[in-house]
């Protein structure tokens, strides 16, 4: 993982990048935070500082949300290469295709080249705490992922093991909720066993190296491709876009604590009245800096400062 220098505390964010356009590249996909460009057998994703709230992409950047999210996912993907195989090769730009070389100054610290996978178009989320749609089950069933827990639980409570609760992969709008029966009859009972066991081996370690910094990771959400025929990770791992962080010394069962993620933005929506459809409200000035510190104290915490 190469460290780019707004990834130091109290450095100046650096200009946001809403949009990127390589013209030299055939680009891959679009998503609504990431560019992926075809490289072949590889690919270049590139992370912009672009934020969606509700399924709504807003106007206004977070500067250097990109940059954390790339980053962190390098520094995962590094970590747990000998654990679970994952997609990672490089965020060096002079480790790059010669085609993407000179892009490197404007990527460098929110870009990653990688294998080139097929995806299986599934989310696998795990929860290691009761919280956010998971504690609304709960409430409602009793269920978590469509299995009985035990009575009386909290919200923002440890359970008792953590659940694998995938969802779909949708191209547009929520993820649907699946059971492990309903993914299974998707991708087949073998994948599904080999998955969930991926995902809670994963938890597991990120969850464990977070509380060694203070962190509790409540929940996050993993992607898996195929290489040659095996299970490899893909995408993001363990980001404050993809998981719930709580800052271990505010944990109090029954209140879900504060958490590194876009939480401010989320607050100040609601807060709006907003009915969550296009056009979106003008973020202010100090909700987007309270956001961008969000991002990248989760990444100082997890990581550490500079050597």
């Amino acid at each position: 993982m190469i460290r780019h220098p707004f990834l130091e505390p109290e450095a100046p964010a650096p200009p946001p990048l809403v949009r990127v356009d390589l013209p030299d590249v055939p680009l891959f996909a679009r998503g609504k935070i990431r560019e992926i460009y075809d490289l072949g057998e590889q690919l270049l994703m590139v992370a912009s500082d672009r934020l969606s709230a509700f399924d709504v992409v807003l106007d206004e950047p977070i500067p250097g949300k990109g940059i954390v999210l790339s980053s962190l996912s390098a520094f995962w993907f590094e970590r747990l290469a000998g654990d679970v195989p994952n997609h990672f090769l490089s965020d060096d730009p002079d480790n790059w295709p010669e085609v993407v070389k000179p892009y490197g100054d404007i990527l460098r610290g929110r870009a990653m080249l990688v294998r080139r996978c097929e995806r299986i178009n599934v989310e696998c989320v795990v929860r290691g705490y009761l919280v956010g749609s998971g504690w609304a089950e709960y409430r409602q069933q009793r269920t978590l992922g469509g299995v009985p827990l035990p009575l009386g639980l909290l919200e923002a409570e440890q359970l008792p093991e953590p659940q694998f609760t995938p969802t779909t992969k949708e191209e547009h709008g929520h993820d649907q909720p699946l059971t492990v029966a309903q993914m299974a009859e998707l991708v087949g009972q073998g994948l599904t066993d080999a998955l969930q066991a991926r995902s809670l081996q994963l938890y597991a370690l990120a969850a464990e190296h977070a509380r060694s910094r203070g962190i509790i990771l409540a929940d996050t959400k993993f992607e898996f491709g195929l290489l040659d025929g095996e299970i490899v990770l893909i995408d993001e791992m363990a980001t404050p876009d993809s998981s719930r962080f709580w800052p271990a010394d505010e944990y109090e069962v029954g209140a879900t604590p504060p958490s590194f993620d876009k939480q401010p933005v989320r607050d100040y929506l609601e807060g709006t009245g907003w009915d969550k459809l296009p056009p979106p409200p003008q973020l202010p000035p100090e909700v987007i800096r309270a956001t961008t510190e969000r991002y990248r104290e989760a990444f100082l915490r997890l990581v550490g400062p500079p050597l």
